[in-house]
C-alpha cells in the first residue's frame, strides 16, 4: 500500500487542511473512499470495532480498501488536530468538504468517482458537502448522523437545547490543537469538574468551563441562545432540508439506532431522498446506542446476540461498505456481493423473556424485520386518550371536563434516566433503563424510587394488554394545557411496564422514546409567543420514531412532566431570552383531558401478522381497543 501523509488541501479562504491519503499498490487512477473527521484522522474510530471486539486502525480499514481497488483519505476537519484555521462546530463542512472533493478529483490517483463514509460528525461532513453537490460525489453512507435540521434533532429539539452539545464541547476542547500546545490551558481545562458546572446553568460567556478557550464557548453559546427557527439553523451544513433538491441523485445508505440521538434526522433524510430521488436507498436501524452497532445492549437492557451489525444484516460493517462502495463505483458489479439497496432492516426491540443476563441487564431481546420502506407496510395509526385517574386507553376521550395538574420547578428538574442520546459523557448517558432516581443519574435523589412517585411527573398508563402490541414508526403526542408561566416546557415518555417477575419483583420500567416542546413556539418555531396564564392552548410533542413489541401482560405508559435534565436544558418558566435566563419560577401546569380537550397519544401500529416484507397490502381486522381489555 502507498501512503501519502499529511497532504495538504488548500480551502477556498487559504486554510490547509491536513490530509492523509492511502492508495494500491501500482498504477492508478482508483475511486476514492473519503472520510472527514474533527476526531483526529490518524487515530482509530471509537466504533470501528468488529463483533470480536478488535478495534480496527485507520491503516487497517486502508488496506483492506487498498486490497478492493480504491484509494481512501482521512482529512482532519478545520481547527482539528493536523488542520490550521478555528473550529466553529459544523459551520464550515460545506465549503470545506467541497473543496477537498475538488482536489481529490484534479489528483492523478483519482478515477473522477468518490464514495464518503463516517459516523456521526463525518456523517454531518458529508451531508454537508453533498448540499453543494460537489464534483465526483458517487455514493455515500451516513452512519448515525447528516444533519436533515439540527433545529429540530441534534441541536435542538421541540426548541429547547440538547446539552450533549456541552459536555461535547468540553471534551473536544481538551483535545483541541490550542490545549495540546498550552500545558497551562490544558491544566485550567482538566481542572474544570463538569458535573458541578452543569447545576450552574445556563453558561454565560466568561463564566463557564470553556472561558479558557473562547472559540468554542462562543459557538456553544451562540447555539444555545439562538433559540428561534431563523437564519442562523438555516446554514448549509446543519439544515440539509433547504437544500434537498440540489442534492445529487446518487445511492446512499443511511443508518441509526433506536437510542441513537440521531433517529429523527435519519429517518428525514431517508424520507426525503425516497420522494426527490430515484437512485437506490438502503437503512438500516438497530437497537444500540450510538455507533455501538455490535453491541448487544443498550443501558441497563439486553436485545440477544442477534441484534449485532455483523452476522445479521452482513458479514460485517467492513465488508458491507466495501461492498456498497465496489457496486456503485466500479464496474465489476457481478464480482461481489450486491447490496441490500431499497430495503430496510429495522430492529424490532422487545418479546424477551424479561430475567436478568448473565451481565445483569434485562433481556428485552428482538429480531429483525426486512421491508422495502419506511414507515413499514400494513402499518396504520392508532389513537389513545388519556383520562382523568391515569387511564390511557382507546375509544373516546371522556365526555367530562377534568384536567391533570403539575409544577414545573427549575431549581428541581426531573433527572433523565437514558434515553435516545449520545455525547453526555462524563454527566449523562443513553440507554434503556428501569425509571426510577438511583445515585448513578446526574440529579437524581438517589433513593432509587420510581420517577413515576414523583409529584412533578403524570402518569398515564393502559390496563394490561390481553395481546402483544407491536409500535413500529412515528409517535405524536396532543396536549391540551394551561400554564400559570408566560413560558413553559412539556416532555414525554413512552414506557413499556414489565409485570413482576422473580427478577424484577418490582417490574421494570423501561424507557422507549421520549420528546419535548416548548410552549412559546405553539404557532411555529419561527414565530416564538408567550403564554397568557389560563388560556388553553394546544401543543404538539413528537417523541423519536421506534419499534418495540409490548408483550401481552404489560402497560403502555406515557410519563408527562416540564423536564428532563440534562438532557435538555431547563426552561426557567419567566420568558427570559433562552440560554440567558436568571428569574427562574415554578411554572403551575394543568393537562386538560375532556371532549373539547382530547389530550391523546398517537402511535403507529403493525398488526403482528404483517412483519418480513408486508406489502400485499391485507389488513386484518384487529384493532387496538380489543387488545387493550
Amino acid at each position: 500500500m502507498q501512503l501519502l501523509l499529511n497532504q495538504t488541501v488548500s480551502t477556498r479562504d487559504g486554510i490547509s487542511l491536513a490530509t492523509d491519503v492511502y492508495m494500491p499498490e501500482g498504477l492508478g487512477p482508483w475511486p476514492v473512499v473519503l472520510e472527514r473527521t474533527p476526531y483526529n484522522k490518524s487515530a482509530p474510530s471509537r466504533s470501528e470495532v468488529d463483533r470480536r471486539g478488535h478495534r480496527l486502525s485507520r491503516e487497517e480499514m486502508a488496506e483492506a480498501f487498498a486490497t478492493a481497488g480504491f484509494a481512501t483519505v482521512f482529512q482532519d476537519c478545520r481547527g482539528r488536530h493536523g488542520s490550521d484555521g478555528v473550529f466553529i462546530k459544523y459551520v464550515n463542512e460545506a465549503e470545506d468538504g467541497y473543496d477537498t472533493l475538488q482536489w481529490i478529483v484534479e489528483q492523478p490517483w483519482c478515477n473522477g468517482k468518490i464514495g464518503t463514509m463516517g459516523l456521526s460528525y463525518a456523517a454531518h461532513t458529508q451531508l454537508a458537502l453533498a448540499c453543494h453537490n460537489p464534483p465526483g460525489l458517487a455514493c455515500m453512507v451516513l452512519d448515525s448522523g447528516g444533519f436533515s435540521n439540527a433545529y429540530q434533532c441534534g441541536i435542538r429539539q421541540g426548541g429547547a437545547f440538547e446539552l450533549k452539545q456541552a459536555t461535547w464541547a468540553y471534551r473536544q476542547a481538551l483535545q483541541s490543537p490550542e490545549a495540546e500546545a498550552d500545558p497551562v490551558l490544558k491544566k485550567a481545562l482538566e481542572q474544570e469538574d463538569i458535573r458541578h458546572w452543569f447545576s450552574r446553568m445556563p453558561w454565560s460567556k466568561g463564566h463557564s468551563p470553556l472561558r479558557h478557550l473562547p472559540d468554542y464557548e462562543d459557538y456553544l453559546l451562540q447555539q444555545w441562545q439562538n433559540g428561534t427557527f431563523g437564519p442562523f439553523w438555516q446554514q448549509l451544513g446543519i439544515y440539509a432540508e433547504g437544500s434537498y433538491d440540489t442534492l445529487p441523485d446518487i445511492p446512499v445508505m443511511l443508518m441509526s439506532s433506536w437510542y441513537d440521538a440521531y433517529v429523527k434526522t435519519t429517518l428525514d433524510n431517508y424520507a426525503a431522498l425516497r420522494s426527490r430521488k430515484t437512485s437506490p436507498l438502503a437503512l438500516v436501524m438497530g437497537p444500540w446506542l450510538h455507533g455501538d452497532r455490535n453491541d448487544t445492549f443498550a443501558g441497563d437492557v439486553s436485545f440477544g446476540p442477534q441484534s449485532c451489525f455483523d452476522g445479521q444484516v452482513a458479514s460485517d460493517w467492513l465488508r458491507y461498505r466495501i461492498d456498497w462502495f465496489t457496486h456503485w463505483m466500479k464496474d465489476e458489479q457481478a464480482a461481489v456481493t450486491q447490496p441490500q439497496a431499497d430495503t430496510i432492516h429495522i430492529f424490532q426491540m422487545g418479546g424477551g423473556s424479561g430475567s436478568k443476563d448473565v451481565n445483569g441487564r434485562m433481556e428485552h431481546g428482538g429480531q429483525w424485520l426486512q421491508s422495502t420502506r419506511w414507515p413499514m407496510p400494513d402499518s396504520r395509526t392508532e389513537r389513545l386518550y388519556l383520562h382523568a385517574g391515569g387511564v390511557l386507553s382507546p375509544g373516546k376521550p371522556q365526555a367530562a371536563e377534568a384536567c391533570a395538574c403539575l409544577q414545573a420547578d427549575p431549581h428541581n428538574p426531573v433527572p433523565t434516566v437514558g434515553g435516545s442520546l449520545t455525547s453526555g459523557m462524563p454527566v449523562f448517558a443513553g440507554g434503556g433503563f428501569d425509571q426510577r432516581e438511583e445515585a448513578r443519574f446526574f440529579g437524581a435523589r438517589g433513593d432509587g424510587l420510581p420517577l413515576s412517585a414523583r409529584h412533578d411527573v403524570l402518569v398515564f398508563e393502559t390496563a394490561p394488554l390481553a395481546e402483544d402490541v407491536r409500535v413500529t414508526g412515528a409517535i405524536k403526542v396532543q396536549l391540551y394545557i394551561d400554564s400559570d408561566a408566560p413560558d413553559t416546557d412539556f416532555t414525554v415518555k413512552l414506557v413499556d411496564v414489565y409485570p413482576a417477575s422473580e427478577d424484577y419483583p418490582q417490574g421494570f420500567a423501561l424507557n422507549i422514546t421520549d420528546g419535548i416542546f416548548r410552549c412559546r413556539y405553539r404557532h411555529g418555531f419561527d414565530k416564538p409567543q408567550l403564554l397568557t396564564a389560563g388560556e388553553v392552548v394546544e401543543i404538539t410533542i413528537e417523541p423519536f420514531a421506534t419499534c418495540n413489541l409490548f408483550r401481552k401482560g404489560h402497560r403502555l405508559r406515557l410519563d408527562i412532566a416540564g423536564s428532563n435534565f440534562p438532557k435538555y436544558d431547563v426552561n426557567p418558566n419567566s420568558g427570559e431570552p433562552e440560554g440567558q435566563a436568571r428569574l427562574k419560577r415554578i411554572a403551575n401546569n394543568r393537562v386538560h383531558l375532556s371532549a373539547r380537550y382530547p389530550s391523546h397519544l398517537t402511535l403507529n401500529v403493525l398488526p403482528a401478522q404483517s412483519v418480513d416484507n408486508a406489502s400485499s397490502g391485507a389488513n386484518p381486522d384487529h384493532p387496538l381497543k380489543t387488545i387493550l381489555y
